[in-house]
């Protein structure tokens, strides 16, 4: 039986890879679980530790392709494989939590959420990319989440994928009245499927005209920054400017609010040198278009010998500078690099990276309106959307609007850009928040707290997105509930392990 676990744990980490943009078949996502409790189902700890590890490589082997763009392949794997780590330890638990040969798809769903909740917060603080609440992002399932949070849909994709494996079990079976319960298990299934449907996703609010700018990179240019220093701050300006003159032309609504992504300025507006240029360049930009502008770029805020921060700045036309945010959640690998020693083996790309310095506070910025109102972003630089903690401080806070501005020219032409739209998709309806989702090379787009996107981008395309985006400040359940999901989830794979070893013939 040992090869045919192995093929249905190889089989369910693939039905995982395509149910995630780039592929957009959600419904493997239950599909993929079922297949790892059904590998797991009545074998060894060991075994089910070794079909966890198989879904995993099988799963984000493919999907992290994008970050060997510039790293090389070494990263890539290394990258893959210690990720294969947590379905491995999942694999395991499973494998004890079925060890009469029944599948268990309450225990088995919440072994789930303890397995992204672990990729979610170690080592390095985590990165918690492909969780199974975000593939869902076109599912009838994805209602759900504005109750219970991600991890909340994550356990119900997991419960889904649970009574599917009963379902096929039982139907597996010969005798007559388990084929009879099959039916039922199938049918919950189904209705696990449909019953978010019934959830409300309100899209009332204030209208406030934003506008996106996404200038792309100019040709020859790297992610080396071999361009020559101001080339992406002049795209940027250079676009605002013609904003400016269609909106003066009447063929563009007038912008409450324009945001650029990370790394829109290649000059920072704090150093001792760059910043009076760069504050000019942006300042002849803002005030052309009479509106504020939020922005992103790296700055050593004034000093030479410090390091780093990920920073947004925002404009006011006449005013200037008028208050900047410094990103807290910084991605391991990407903007400072653990066991630097080590990784010198695995790419030259090692000592490139400088250590960045993180922030201390959340990124709720106020930004006045020119009729006199106020507009209370919520900011998510990059990878900072995926982390639970980073957008539910923000709403928490006050945020009525969501801005994710990021710098995907890292990842070339995979799925990266795709699946980072999908989780700000998923993050709209979590919180029933618009966002602006903006990137410098795509996939760019603004969404309703529905989750539905409007003015889509391309991948490497200039674009400038303007639409109305409606303003909300009501809470939904999920601020409430998603910390508590992952320590419920806990005491019922406790109590599980428990019951399951009671059961053990002494």
């Amino acid at each position: 039986m040992l090869p045919h676990r192995l093929l249905l744990a190889v089989l369910g980490g693939v039905a995982l890879l395509l149910a995630f943009p780039g592929y957009d078949a959600w419904w493997l996502a239950p599909v993929g679980c079922g297949a790892l409790a059904l590998a797991t189902a009545g074998t060894r700890w060991t075994t089910g530790a070794l079909c966890g590890f198989l879904l995993g490589v099988a799963w984000y082997t493919p999907m992290f392709t994008w970050a060997s763009t510039y790293a090389g392949p070494m990263p890539w794997l290394a990258m893959s494989i210690a990720s294969a780590l947590y379905p491995a330890a999942l694999g395991a638990v499973l494998a004890l939590l079925q060890r009469g040969g029944a599948v268990r798809p309450v225990v088995g769903a919440a072994a789930w959420v303890l397995m992204e909740h672990a990729r979610s917060v170690t080592p390095f603080g985590g990165f918690p990319w492909a969780r199974l609440g975000f593939s869902q992002a076109d599912s009838p399932m994805l209602g759900a989440v504005s109750l219970v949070a991600v991890p909340g849909l994550g356990l119900l994709v997991a419960l889904v994928g649970g009574l599917l494996a009963v379902g096929a079990q039982r139907l597996l079976d010969p005798r007559r009245p388990h084929r009879a319960r099959a039916l039922g298990a199938l049918g919950a299934a189904l209705a696990l499927v449909l019953a978010p449907l019934l959830v409300p996703r309100p899209t009332e609010g204030e209208p406030v005209t934003v506008a996106a700018v996404q200038g792309d990179i100019p040709p020859g240019f790297t992610r080396t920054l071999t361009a020559e220093p101001g080339t992406m701050l002049r795209r940027y300006t250079d676009r605002t400017h013609d904003l400016a003159a269609s909106v003066r032309a009447g063929d563009t609504p007038y912008p409450d609010l324009v945001v650029w992504p990370e790394g829109a300025t290649d000059l920072d507006p704090l150093g001792t040198r760059s910043g009076p240029v760069a504050t000019e360049r942006i300042m002849a930009a803002v005030d052309d278009v009479d509106a504020p502008v939020v922005l992103g770029g790296t700055s050593r805020k004034g000093d030479p010998d410090g390091p780093p921060w990920n920073m947004v700045f925002s404009y006011l036309p006449g005013e200037g500078l008028d208050r900047t945010y410094s990103k807290v959640y910084l991605a391991p690998f990407g903007e400072f690099m653990p066991l630097r020693p080590l990784m010198r083996h695995l790419s030259p790309w090692v000592d490139r990276i400088t250590d960045f310095a993180a922030g201390d506070r959340p990124g709720v910025m106020p930004v006045p309106l020119r009729d006199g109102g106020e507009v209370d972003l919520g900011l998510a630089i990059c990878f900072e959307v995926v982390v639970d903690p980073a957008v539910r401080d923000v709403v928490l806070g006050g945020a009525d609007l969501l801005v994710v501005p990021t710098s995907n020219a890292w990842f070339g032409d995979g799925d990266q850009s795709v699946q980072h739209l999908a989780t700000s998709r998923v993050r709209a309806v979590e919180y029933g928040r618009s966002v602006v989702h903006i990137s410098n090379v795509g996939v760019s787009g603004l969404i309703t707290p529905d989750g539905v996107v409007h003015q889509r981008t391309g991948l490497f395309t200039e674009a400038t997105l303007v639409d109305e985006l409606p303003l909300r400040d009501a809470r939904t359940l999920a601020v409430t509930t998603g910390p508590w999901v992952a320590p419920v989830a806990l005491v019922v794979v406790l109590v599980g392990l428990l019951l399951a070893a009671r059961r053990l013939p002494r």
